[in-house]
């Protein structure tokens, strides 16, 4: 059963009603709420505030990264394990194919249902997920194939577990390793991108945004707990973090925006799927053109601007 969020609800009267209309066969009633229905996709995803597009990104019936999987490849193989402590669920890698190209996927699976969710460890990733993400890379690179990352985290995971196996140091080896891959890299925020844990695998030739997607430091709730000590005032801290997509392409942070469906991705998987891959095998196809050192200085030519200010004067 589909989930709907607090400003969907018209949009969810008007599916109720079309759905009762279709059982009974009212053709006339069909057409006439098919436009209604229409007309307020419309009008309430045009006029979408930060808050709700932070909504939209956290929506349970957004496409993860085990559905884009499904969506986007074939003849493909999971592959699991950092080959030191354990596999981390949090963490997929599979290699197979995206229509004619060989690639490597990683991606950061938050899991459905209880059940899910707690072996997904809710989307969190251990220093384990990390490594075994550098180690497909590492990989990848060997046999020359590219690497497609989906980035949908809240955050790395902060138990005494994970930073007792060295949380920090298997986020800035990736930070570090990712930076220099030879292969061309491609990394998308499907949904949350949070923190340490989305830049582990965020570092790429190409890194773009899902229209209805986040990418932020800390999360909003936290911001606004630091802030002014009232988690109340999340909506006022999302605005001001900047932590949508449009907001990330105009401070220059990311590259691309892939659009989505007007009625967004939870709502239409197939569509945003082949949005998603129609942009990594664009991307793709461009960086081949390029040389491994055209490629190279190029990333780090970006990775180098990010964070940069002037001062004007006086």
């Amino acid at each position: 059963m589909a989930t709907y969020l607090d400003f969907e609800k018209k949009i969810q009267e008007i599916e109720s009603e079309l759905e009762a209309a279709k059982a009974r066969g009212d053709s006339a009633a069909i057409e006439i709420l098919e436009k209604d229905l229409e007309k307020e996709v419309a009008k309430t995803y045009k006029n979408l505030s930060d808050y709700q597009k932070l909504q939209l990104a956290r929506h349970p019936d957004r496409p993860y990264a085990l559905d884009y999987v499904r969506l986007i490849m074939h003849d493909y193989y999971e592959i699991h394990g950092d080959r030191c402590f354990r596999d981390d669920p949090a963490i997929v890698c599979f290699i197979g194919y995206v229509d004619n190209q060989k690639t490597m996927l990683i991606g950061e699976q938050k899991g459905r249902g209880t059940k899910n969710k707690i072996k997904r460890n809710f989307g969190m990733p251990h220093p384990e997920g990390y490594r075994k993400a550098l180690r497909l890379a590492k990989m990848a690179e060997k046999f020359n194939i590219p690497v497609l990352m989906l980035v949908d985290t809240p955050g790395a995971y902060p138990g005494i577990g994970a930073e007792e196996r060295g949380q920090s140091e298997a986020i800035a080896r990736n930070l570090f390793e990712f930076s220099r891959l030879r292969v061309p890299t491609v990394s998308i925020v499907i949904g949350e991108g949070g923190s340490g844990g989305a830049l582990a695998i965020g570092v790429a030739d190409k890194l773009a945004m899902m229209r209805y997607s986040v990418f932020s430091v800390i999360s909003p709730e936290g911001c606004a707990a630091i802030l002014w000590n009232d988690p109340s005032k999340v909506e006022q801290a999302t605005k001001a973090l900047k932590i949508t997509a449009e907001d990330l392409k105009e401070l220059g942070l990311i590259d691309d925006i892939i659009e989505e469906p007007l009625i967004g991705a939870h709502r239409d998987k197939e569509g945003a799927a082949k949005l998603l891959k129609e942009y990594y095998l664009q991307s793709v196809a461009q960086l081949q053109q390029m040389s491994v050192e055209e490629r190279l200085e190029k990333r780090y030519n970006k990775l180098m601007s990010m964070g940069r200010f002037s001062e004007s004067e006086a």
